[in-house]
């Protein structure tokens, strides 16, 4: 009986071993037409200006999200262009602008200072 669970144990231990089959994911597939952002820059960028301009998505992307339909999906281009050379021209390196610079939770930001109270 013994002998048998051994064998068992073994026989499962180096099925777990052996790298994955064709066929099995290993995870989320690698983002594409990336045309600004690097594949490290995407999530953290992605989250940030959801959070930015406080919409989802689908705001900027239809349901296949390498797809260019959406218009405000190159505007966003246009927008990280522009975030990610002014940062360039700082000297230390640090993020000075982002999205919510401007925006502050709201899709169009404001053209003028709010009045004084």
């Amino acid at each position: 009986m013994r002998l048998v669970l051994s064998l068992s144990f073994l026989t499962v231990l180096t099925l777990l071993a052996q790298p994955p089959q064709e066929g099995q994911k290993k995870g989320p597939p690698p983002p594409r037409n990336l045309k600004v952002l690097t594949v490290e820059e995407e999530r953290p960028m992605m989250g940030q200006m959801r959070a930015s301009l406080g919409v989802m998505c689908t705001h900027c992307h239809v349901q296949d999200r390498a797809s260019d339909e959406n218009p405000k999906k190159l505007v966003a281009r246009q927008m990280m262009t522009m975030v990610k050379e002014i940062n360039a021209r700082f000297p230390d390196g640090k993020q000075h602008v982002t999205c919510y610079t401007c925006h502050r939770g709201k899709t169009t930001p404001d053209m003028a200072a709010a009045p004084a109270q």
